[in-house]
């Protein structure tokens, strides 16, 4: 194989790179009990409901227009 160590250190720059980015939500829900990561779920879906009728109910106020799109995440 002329490769040599390849694999190897793409690997640990790998492990390197996810070390710094940190978790995320995993850091958030690792404490949690399964009870309490359904109820934290179920806050969470409520919510992005209420605001996706919030979005609706403005649209229908302003003639059907649809709302304009949230800038950033794509």
């Amino acid at each position: 194989m002329t490769r040599g160590n390849q694999r190897e250190l793409a690997r640990a720059k790998n492990q390197k790179k996810a070390a710094a980015a940190g978790g995320g939500r995993q850091d958030e829900m690792k404490d949690m009990t399964p009870q309490q990561r359904h109820e934290y779920d179920a806050a969470q879906l409520k919510a992005k409901l209420a605001a996706k009728a919030a979005a609706k109910a403005a649209a229908e106020a302003n003639g059907g227009a649809p709302p304009a799109p949230a800038k950033g995440k794509k």
